[in-house]
């Protein structure tokens, strides 16, 4: 028999060893990207400094704006569903953890028995009563890392719940921002609106006017009247605009809209747009986006994976025991003659399970090349993101300044051919013409600088800023 079992040992040792062996030529992950851009397409407007201040929505000098963003963060639902989830895997590290320690379960109880007389062969039932108290203790000592590298997915995927929990900061700060401008971009442009509707009405009564005195035709009177009311036309498309902005802000702020539309209807100035941004290098930005930081740490939780596949495949060493008494009367139960244990220490290994280790294994690995797609993929979303939020950031700022100028004229045309139409010494029809350009011009102004504050709010977005405390 000693012979035979020192056979089956090391039969049972080459087996798991060739078993390991064909485990660990699984061909390799993809590879990480090691290297980025040296610089950004778009940098001649921008600083290649590092940002040093994450508050980014307090260099717009908008007060209404910084509130809403504190409410934001103190209320927003899917921040407050991050911080639950921060929690849960902060519990489950703990979870993975206990496996260090041994498990403990008490047991009592009291027992009644009969038994048969015809089975017995005493030739009568027999009855037995007694109480018992005991233990069991199960403790798996982690010889060979298991637990451990348990433990260390667990703090892997808690790293990754804080990355995300970043990560939606950012987003709610560049949403709020973004949904903010759109209002007062729509209450600036109900202003224009407004503002030529009054200029508007009063070219319509001199027109009406001079055809009363026989000094115009009707057509001018109508020409007048086409764009007052087309002008006012408007209105109710860019009124449905505000609150439509005002509830998405509502909403990402954990209110009813009605609640805020009594704050934020009154139209309000336009946030500070036109100033340099610190972007830094494209290296920098691995280390400032939240979405970079959680699909890195997403990958060590697939590196771990792989790990415990591969422990699976070695022995299992455990202490079970137990310590207990019992007695037919309870007032015996703690006598030196009641007292019972157990000591068992327990070396397992799995032989064969039908490739299933060697699948999860397998498993494990394509998950990890998964992980490192995922991984480069985000570098090179992050990278394209940052230089088409430049690109968009300085496009939107050279159309606001140049439609700047572009009003200026517009408005003194329009003047000038009204000046001369009082006069008589032009035809309505170039009044009409300045008219419209000159509200078409100011309508664009307002729309490409809410254009600017909205790209602005996306740079900052892409740059991961926003949000850098822990919780």
């Amino acid at each position: 028999m000693r012979p035979f079992s020192t056979f089956l040992f090391l039969s049972a040792m080459f087996l798991s060893y060739g078993v390991l062996r064909a485990a660990a030529t699984v061909p390799a992950t993809a590879d990480v990207a090691d290297s980025v851009p040296g610089r950004w397409q778009y940098i001649s407007e921008n600083m290649q400094t590092l940002p040093v201040d994450d508050r980014w929505w307090q260099t717009l000098g908008d007060r209404t704006l910084d509130s809403l963003i504190a409410l934001g963060v103190e209320r927003n639902f899917n921040v407050l569903a991050a911080i639950h989830r921060i929690e849960a895997s902060r519990q489950a590290i703990r979870q993975a953890r206990a496996g260090y320690y041994p498990t403990v379960n008490l047991s009592g109880g009291w027992t009644k028995t009969r038994t048969s007389g015809d089975m017995n062969g005493i030739g009568r039932a027999t009855t037995m009563s007694y109480w018992n108290v005991g233990a069991d203790v199960n403790w798996e000592i982690d010889v060979f890392g298991r637990v451990k590298a348990r433990a260390a997915q667990a703090k892997a995927r808690y790293r990754a719940t804080r990355a995300e929990y970043a990560a939606t900061m950012v987003s709610l700060c560049a949403e709020i921002a973004r949904n903010y401008a759109a209002l007062r971009t729509a209450q600036a442009q109900l202003a224009v609106a407004r503002a030529h509707i009054e200029s508007q009405d009063s070219v319509r009564h001199i027109a009406q006017a001079r055809f009363e005195a026989e000094l115009a035709s009707k057509l001018d009177v109508e020409q007048a009247n086409t764009i007052y009311y087309s002008t006012i036309a408007t209105v109710p498309a860019l009124e449905a605009s505000a609150s439509t902005a005002i509830n998405a802000i509502a909403m990402l702020i954990g209110e009813y809209p009605e609640r805020v539309a009594a704050r934020l209807s009154k139209p309000g100035p336009m946030p500070q747009f036109d100033h340099p941004v610190a972007v830094g290098m494209p290296a920098e930005l691995l280390r400032r986006r939240p979405d970079i930081i959680e699909a890195e740490c997403q990958l060590a939780v697939a590196a771990q994976s792989i790990g415990i596949a591969k422990k699976e495949f070695l022995p299992t060493l455990s202490l079970n025991g137990s310590l207990g008494t019992s007695a037919h009367s309870a007032k015996d139960l703690f006598s030196d003659r009641s007292l019972s244990y157990t000591i068992a220490p327990t070396l397992s290994w799995t032989l064969f399970d039908g490739m299933a280790r060697k699948a999860a294994l397998a498993e494990a690995r394509e998950q990890m090349k998964a992980s490192v797609d995922a991984y480069n993929m985000a570098i090179l979303t992050a990278v394209q993101e940052t230089d088409n939020a430049m690109a968009s950031y300085n496009s939107a700022m050279k159309e606001a300044v140049l439609l700047e100028e572009v009003v200026v004229h517009a408005r003194k045309a329009f003047e000038l051919s009204f000046e001369l139409y009082r006069s008589g010494l032009t035809s309505f029809t170039n009044v009409a013409d300045a008219q419209i350009s000159y509200l078409q011009y100011a309508d664009s102004l307002a729309a490409a600088q809410g254009n600017a504050l909205a790209a602005l709010v996306g740079l900052y977005e892409a740059l991961g800023g926003g949000w850098t405390e822990a919780i």
